[in-house]
Order: C-alpha cells, then structure tokens, then sequence
C-alpha cells in the first residue's frame, strides 16, 4: 500500500456553488406551530434568515481562500484516504501534537489556535511552548470522505492517527481534542502509549459505574453536572439517538436539503455555546459538511461507537481536562480519575462546546500549560 502524502487544495467546482444556492432560493420552509419557540427545535423565522443570508450574502471563497493559506496533505492510511493540515512551527524544538475535532465541527474550527500554538512568540507567549500542528478530518468528514467501509470506531480512528503520525516522522508527541476528538485522542494514548507523551482533552463524559457508593461524598456542584448529563442523554439526545440507530434514513433529507442541513448543525450551536458564533463560521462550518456530501458518513461513527461501546479501559497516559462551562455535560474529576491518570484540571469561567472557535485563547493557554508541566 502506498505510504505516498500528497498535497491538496480545496477548489470547489462553481457549479457546486451555483446548485447550492438555487437550492436555498427554493428552500419549502416547515410552519411553526403558534406560541412555541426553539424548545421544540429551530425555529422558523430563524431559519429563514439564516437560508437568505447564506443564499445572497455569503461568500465560501473567500473562507476557502482562508482555509488554504495553511499547508494540506491527503494520504490513505488502511484504504481511506485522510486529508489533514500539517503546520509546522518555525521553533526547532517544538513538539509535534495531533488535534482531532468532532461532530458537527471539522477541521476549520482549529484556525484561529493555529497561530498561537505553532508560533508563540509572535503572538506574546513563550518559543519553548511551540508545537508543529497535524490536524486531521475524521474519517467520513469533509475531505477525508467517502469511507471507505464501515468499521470506523474511535479505536481504528486512533491506530490511523499514529499510523499518520508516524508517516510524518513524529516519534513523540501530544493529542488534543474535543466530542469525538476526547475519544479518539484518549484512545491514542491508550494504544500508543510508548509515543504520546500526553493527552488534553476539552470534553470528557463521566458516567457513573453504578456501584450505590459510587457518589456518595459528591458536592452539590458535581451532583448539578450529573443532572446535567441525564438531560443530555435525555431531552438534548434525540441527534444522537438517530445518528447512533439511522444515520442513513436520516441522511437522505439533509443530503437534499441545505436548509435541513443547516438547521440540523445550526441547532448544536446554539444549543452548545456560550455566546453566538459568527455566522459566516457556522455557515462555513455547515457548507463544508454539504459540499462534500457527508451528512451521513459523519453520522456513522454514531453507529459504530454504539455498537463497540464497553467500559474505558485505564489509560496510563497524563491527561489535561480543560472544563469551558457552557459544554453539553460536565465531567466529574472523581469519575474520571478511575480511569484516566488525570495530571492537570483547568475550570473556565467562560466557553462552551466549540472552545477552539469560541475561546481559542483560552483553549491555546491551557494546551500550553499542560504539556509545559510535563516537560514536553
């Protein structure tokens, strides 16, 4: 098999464009029921000037000219292709970290930390902080699509991160991620425990085991997050419980509809964030997502983590959690610290799910700190 990186360039076709927008200009919007509000989901006139904006008024090549300016690669690592920027630091010294988003994100949403974490020093911090950056898209997600079969597990995604790690001569290095990148970058350290010096991590799920003396002793604080947790796998789940049971019935209307593929992502947004996200972000973000068909291969991994879904094992790799309080659920430290050899553990004021686009100073700081206090 061919270990071959090639260099890529996102050129969307015009006519991708033009269809994209003649689709919009003939969007059927659904009624609103009178008196009810986003509780029962996106609403309508919210919708609507949302579509107009993104017919008229935005414009992708200039946010794919953005996305261009940094260094791209598309290698096939066990028969899917993965595409991914590599930016390099220009300290000598730095430390190579691989950075894995999640759902509905994409690599996009890491570009406003690429500045800081790769070249420190122009930007106020301190040149032995520096880190070259290997950002990969998910397997089924923006160009690192079609997949190839199914089987794509947080597992097999984490033995093609090192797989890719290695291919680029990174012999020691970090993993950082948020949603599917905290399972994905915690199970690198896992299987390639001799090469990651550290994990961070700026999500973190922790469920109870079960055992009746499990939470007793918790404060009032984390017994708030576990309330938090049941109404994420309750009233806030019901994206998770299609995308986990039908992604492709599901997959269909928003493979047809970008009015329904924006809705669909938009909704976790507004749901997941602290403050609003610009909207030229989202519509980048949700415009990747349609110009590359993946509403359901990005779907997929739902399925997959339902169907291999056990127990974490330990992990003996240092961990940092950095905790941004507007996220869908907070993690519990006493929890967590069952399985995870947690080393640094930073609570933010401020921030929420998107942390890397809605507070990448923040984010880049404590990603600093943390591989700091490890001797890198």
């Amino acid at each position: 098999m061919s270990h071959e990186i090639r260099p890529f360039r996102v050129e969307i076709p015009q006519s991708d464009l033009d269809d994209l927008r003649e689709r919009l200009r003939r969007t059927r919007f659904a009624p609103q029921v009178p008196g009810t509000g986003p509780e029962r989901g996106v609403p309508t006139d919210d919708l609507r000037e949302l579509v107009e904006y993104w017919a008229t008024g935005y414009d992708w090549r200039e946010h794919e000219a953005r996305l261009n300016v940094h260094p791209q690669f598309v290698t096939t690592v066990d028969g899917q292709d993965i595409h991914f920027l590599h930016v390099r630091s220009p300290e000598p010294d730095a430390v190579p970290l691989i950075l894995t988003h999640g759902w509905p994100g994409s690599v996009l949403e890491f570009h406003d930390v690429i500045g800081p974490l790769t070249d420190p020093r122009a930007h106020g911090g301190d040149p032995a902080d520096a880190f070259h950056l290997v950002i990969p898209s998910l397997p089924g997600y923006g160009f690192s699509a079609p997949l190839n079969e199914a089987g794509w597990t947080l597992n097999r995604i984490a033995r093609t991160w090192a797989t890719l790690m290695a291919r680029l001569g990174y012999d020691r290095y970090g993993a950082q991620g948020g949603d599917w990148g905290w399972g994905v970058s915690r199970e690198l350290g896992l299987i390639d425990a001799e090469h990651v010096i550290g994990v961070h991590v700026n999500y973190l799920l922790t469920f109870p085991s079960g055992r009746p003396d499990e939470l007793e002793g918790l404060g009032e604080a984390d017994r708030a997050r576990l309330a938090g947790l049941e109404r994420f796998t309750g009233e806030l789940g019901g994206y998770r419980a299609i995308q986990s049971t039908r992604p492709q019935t599901l997959a269909h209307g928003l493979a047809d509809s970008p009015a329904g593929q924006l809705a669909w992502i938009a909704e976790k947004f507004t749901e997941w964030t602290d403050e609003d996200v610009d909207r030229d972000v989202l519509l980048t973000n949700v415009t990747l997502y349609w110009l590359t068909n993946t509403a359901a291969s990005s779907a997929q991994l739902y399925y997959e983590f339902a169907q291999a879904w056990s127990r974490p094992e330990v992990s003996p790799t240092p961990m940092g959690v950095a905790v941004f309080p507007r996220d869908i659920a907070l993690p519990i430290r006493s929890l967590a610290e069952r399985t995870d050899k947690i080393v640094h553990w930073t609570e933010f004021d401020r921030g929420g799910h998107f942390a890397a686009l809605e507070q990448p100073e923040l984010l880049a700081g404590d990603i600093r700190a943390f591989f700091r206090a490890l001797g890198r």
